[in-house]
């Protein structure tokens, strides 16, 4: 029930301050006092406010412009019936408001004791002692009518004390005791509602909400008021949506209605009471209504004719299709090469080479050919070389990089191929016997 003042920044002068505060007193009641001697007020102050036949200590929770709406809205007249502020309460009054407090919970048990007695179908919900403590007032709620002139009296005579019985709803008491609701926030009633409006079981229906009473009723034991907050929406997404008062004839059965989501325009239904359910748009709905009405049934709840259903079906058909040619085009897994043996690689480059000399090879005339080498020989062998175009090794020297002969500039030098014999992992000592052979 807190409100907030977002005028209090303006500055409006003080001259010009609406003379009216709102107080708050306990379990959220609020009401309206003219502050004649322009006392100096803040929100949460503690103030002492003339009420009949006594006087009684609340909370300033407004004041200013804002208090001219909240009075507007409540309907509340500005005129010579509001009651004044006396003071900003002292220690004293605060101290002997504390003692009265005192008295509430003892005189709320013994009060429901002497209800008890004398046989009364009321509920006591809550007691409230007046400042001054020469008041006393009883909220209580009750179905029907009930004459409590005895009770007054013998409440009276037990607690020497006037006495005024004020009778509340069971939403007013769920919003004076207060609580957490299913939604995990404080309830609704206690923090900011204080004009409680009538909810009907239509609301639920509209929202097509199960007609539980144990999950729609709050609290207090009537229906949430919350049903009532969406209940807007809801209706005028319901104008755009068929009335189904009787199954969908079709040629595959009658269609009943199962579901309805109003916020997608979506309907489902399904034949002859079946566990499967139909999804079909509210345009649909209305178009197998308006058949139905001249006398005409459709093939199923998605088409009119036989042969439309067998377009879709050969359509699916060959979507899947499609999809089935798409996703088998696999790529091939690469195989991975196998380790040769040092031989093996051998055989497979000096194979290569045989094949791809001949093609690359060109033809050049050499001015140190011999001329006892017949035109032919390096057609008949071409892979044999030329040992005589190259420069001979010359011993106990370095090996270096070689050079082109002198008289033939044109000529490339080429790498010197390692001739060295390579033996198998096995023949290593045979190979090591020769060598020593050599030596020896």
């Amino acid at each position: 029930m807190n409100s907030f003042d977002w005028l209090t920044h303006m500055g409006i002068p003080s001259v010009d301050k609406f003379d009216i505060a709102e107080i708050k007193f306990k379990g959220g009641r609020k009401e309206y006092y003219r502050n004649i001697d322009h006392i100096s007020l803040t929100t949460g102050d503690p103030v002492v406010v003339d009420v009949p036949n006594g006087h009684h200590i609340g909370y300033v929770s407004l004041q200013g412009e804002l208090v001219r709406l909240q009075m507007q809205k409540r309907k509340i007249r500005d005129d010579d019936n509001i009651l004044r502020i006396y003071r900003v309460a002292t220690q004293k009054d605060l101290e002997k408001w504390e003692e009265a407090k005192n008295r509430e919970i003892p005189t709320l048990y013994r009060a429901k004791q002497i209800i008890d007695e004398m046989k009364m179908e009321m509920k006591l919900s809550d007691v409230e002692f007046q400042s001054d403590n020469s008041k006393a007032t009883f909220y209580y709620s009750a179905d029907d009518r009930v004459d409590f002139r005895e009770l007054i009296k013998s409440l009276a005579s037990e607690f020497k004390i006037r006495v005024e019985m004020r009778q509340i709803s069971l939403r007013q008491e769920a919003g004076r005791l207060g609580g957490i609701g299913v939604c995990g926030r404080e309830l609704c009633c206690s923090t900011w509602i204080y004009d409680f409006k009538s909810v009907n079981t239509s609301a639920a229906r509209y929202q097509n909400l199960s007609l539980n009473p144990t999950k729609l009723s709050g609290q207090c034991g009537r229906l949430k008021c919350c049903l009532n907050y969406e209940l807007d929406t809801y209706m005028a997404a319901l104008s755009d949506i068929p009335e189904v008062d009787k199954p969908l004839q079709t040629e595959a059965g009658s269609a009943k209605l199962q579901k309805t989501d109003i916020f997608r325009k979506l309907m489902w239904f399904s034949y002859n009471n079946d566990n499967n359910w139909h999804s079909i748009t509210c345009e649909r709905v209305s178009e197998i209504l308006e058949l139905n009405s001249k006398g005409v049934t459709p093939y199923d709840l998605k088409t009119n004719h036989g042969k439309e259903q067998e377009d879709l079906i050969n359509k699916s058909n060959m979507e899947l299709d499609a999809l089935d040619k798409k996703f088998s085009k696999t790529k091939k897994s690469k195989k991975k090469k196998k380790p040769r043996n040092p031989g093996e690689n051998l055989a497979d480059a000096k194979e290569s080479l045989k094949e791809e000399r001949p093609s690359n090879q060109k033809s050049e005339v050499r001015p140190n050919k011999p001329a006892s080498e017949k035109p032919g020989q390096n057609r008949q062998n071409p892979t044999r070389k030329n040992v005589e175009n190259r420069p001979k090794p010359v011993e106990n020297q370095e090996k270096g990089p070689q050079t082109p002969r002198e008289g033939n500039p044109d000529q490339v030098p080429k790498k010197k191929k390692n001739n060295k014999r390579r033996f198998n992992s096995k023949n290593k000592g045979d190979q090591n016997k020769g060598d020593q052979n050599a030596g020896q």
